[in-house]
C-alpha cells in the first residue's frame, strides 16, 4: 500500500478520530461561573510609576538617523 496516494483518506479518518474524540470527551458543565473577587482601587501604594519624558524628532532628524 502506498501512503502518498492514500494521504487524502489518511487525513480524513485521522480528522474523522480527532473530531469524535472531541465531541466524546466535552462535558456538559451547567455550573454558575463564581463571582469575580472585589479588588479595592489603590490598595497597594507601593508600586513604582516611571514616566518618561524626551523630544520628538522630526521627519529630517529621522532620515538622518536611518543613514
Amino acid at each position: 500500500m502506498n501512503i502518498a496516494k492514500n494521504m487524502e483518506l489518511i487525513f480524513v479518518a485521522a480528522l474523522a478520530v480527532v473530531s469524535m474524540t472531541g465531541f466524546a470527551t466535552a462535558s456538559d458543565d451547567t455550573r454558575k461561573a463564581a463571582a469575580p473577587e472585589v479588588v479595592k482601587v489603590g490598595a497597594v501604594s507601593d508600586v513604582m510609576v516611571i514616566t518618561v519624558t524626551g523630544k520628538r524628532l522630526s521627519a529630517a532628524e529621522k532620515a538622518q538617523l536611518a543613514d
